[in-house]
């Protein structure tokens, strides 16, 4: 059984969770410990001693020990990336991608510890100085999701680390083989004890004791929106530094002057790669009517030739579902989709070789911005089409939602881009480029329902994993 790690020590736990592929359900990935409240009190203990010699740490030696995890992960991308294509079900490549992503975050910030400013103001005051300066925040949990097991917690881990703060980690119970992976390249490369600990478990058990737990000072939460309202809600009660990221329902615009070959591999590949399952993904497709009929008929003809299948068949483009029950959730959407009105393209659970978890993609074609299909988040390879009129009616129907992730258009007018970078209520928007798919060195997140608290990655990671203070001095 892969173990906890706590305090530098891998601990077992009395549970054991059983990770098999959804890909191949006879394939046993590997039996990892299934944490306790106990054990996130142990971390929290281990975390907060550790604190202040790793907070007075060279900044020099935090930026080698994450320089060290970004060419291991590196090093060992091929080995990762099977690993994660067989426990989350992305295919093969897109495995390998993220696992390098993960490598360039630690690497990217591992420069960043050697970044942290800071400001010299003079008072308005005579002989008086001000220094304003970064300190960690503290102790911080990160709660992260199974879409992305090992790049989502690189992009917390990462930054906690460069900047002075500890960690507890527990990643999604669907995917703990790569946060485990992940957890043992850290201490490899040399991480004190108690600097960074692992604790996998179950969300309600784990989770909860991390968002509860007194001497953490700050959660880092990615994962569903009623989990994330609740999440906010008791960190409060504590009155804990919180960050969240959740859902989307994407918008991506088609005017009739856009290239349709790259409107329709734009809408591919935001809608229906890792298999639907990330919050950027393009799930509202609002196609101008000029161009509506003839893009219908592409993506549809696109879509039907995507390949699924096994994740670790390198001809595999779509993966399966993650899980029994999200597969579940999505054919009931399909349901929902069709019992509003929609034509539903696609959609239906496909069989193979193997038992796994797998559904062709589906187009919801006729589909109204107001029918639930359309408006609540499914996580899964199905998409809306919604025809418009025109431009402003295009722009009303995409902030027409409770989300504001990101959002795409795709056109050959400057005019019509710049209008609609400007009008879109997203925190990121895309132009002739898919709504998934981002910079590990820009910020990332959201508006509205999609996000709360400071953005993640880039140098803004600085505004969540710092605390500012400001210093005067008096030297008459």
């Amino acid at each position: 059984m892969k173990r906890n790690l706590v305090d530098g020590e891998w601990l077992p736990a009395a549970d054991a969770l059983e990770n098999r592929s959804p890909a191949d359900v006879s394939d046993l990935v590997g039996l990892y410990a299934r944490g306790s409240s106990e054990d996130v009190d142990r971390a929290a203990a281990a975390a907060r001693a550790a604190l202040p010699d790793w907070a007075a740490t060279s900044p020099q030696q935090r930026a080698d020990i994450l320089d060290r995890v970004g060419a291991a992960l590196l090093a060992r991308a091929d080995e990762i990336g099977r690993l994660l294509a067989r426990e989350e079900g992305k295919s093969l490549a897109e495995a390998k991608g993220e696992t390098l992503r993960a490598a360039q975050i630690f690497r990217f910030f591992a420069g960043e510890a050697l970044r942290v400013s800071g400001d010299a103001l003079a008072s308005v005051r005579p002989d008086v100085s001000v220094d304003v300066s970064r300190e960690p925040v503290g102790v911080v949990g990160l709660i992260t999701p199974w879409n992305f097991p090992i790049a989502i917690p690189a992009w917390k881990t990462a930054p906690a680390l460069a900047y002075g703060n500890t960690v507890i980690l527990k990643p999604a119970e669907q995917t703990p083989a790569s946060a485990h992976v992940l957890a043992e390249i850290l201490a490899d490369a040399g991480i004190p004890k108690g600097v960074f600990n692992l604790v996998m478990g179950q969300g309600s058990v784990v989770g909860e004791a991390i968002v509860g737990h007194p001497s953490i000072d700050a959660i880092s939460f990615t994962g569903s929106v009623p989990v994330g309202r609740r999440l906010a809600v008791e960190a409060a009660r504590g009155l804990k530094k919180v960050q969240l990221e959740m859902g989307g329902k994407n918008p991506m615009v088609v005017l009739n002057d856009a290239d349709l070959e790259i409107a329709v591999q734009a809408c591919l590949s935001g809608a229906f790669f890792s298999t639907g399952q990330r919050c950027t993904a393009s799930s509202r497709l609002i196609v101008e009517a000029g161009i509506h009929d003839a893009f219908v008929d592409r993506i549809s003809e696109c879509a039907d030739a995507l390949c699924i299948g096994n994740p670790l068949d390198p001809t595999t483009q779509i993966g399966p579902v993650v899980s029994r029950p999200q597969l579940d959730s999505n054919l009931r959407y399909v349901d929902v989709a069709r019992d509003e009105g929609a034509e539903v393209v696609g959609g239906e659970e496909l069989g193979g070789a193997t038992e796994g978890f797998y559904q062709r993609p589906a187009l919801f074609l006729n589909a109204r911005n107001d029918m639930r299909s359309s408006r609540e988040e499914i996580f899964g390879p199905c998409a809306s089409v919604i025809k418009v009129g025109d431009f402003d009616e295009a722009v009303a129907v995409a902030n027409d939602t409770e989300f504001g992730l990101s959002s795409g258009i795709c056109t050959s007018n400057l005019k019509f881009a710049r209008a609609f970078r400007q009008s879109s209520e997203a925190g990121m928007v895309m132009v002739n480029l898919p709504t998934a798919g981002v910079d590990y060195h820009v910020p990332f997140g959201g508006r509205k329902g999609s996000s709360y608290g400071q953005r993640e990655q880039g140098r803004y990671a600085a505004e969540f994993y710092t605390s500012v203070k400001t210093a005067y001095e008096f030297a008459g």
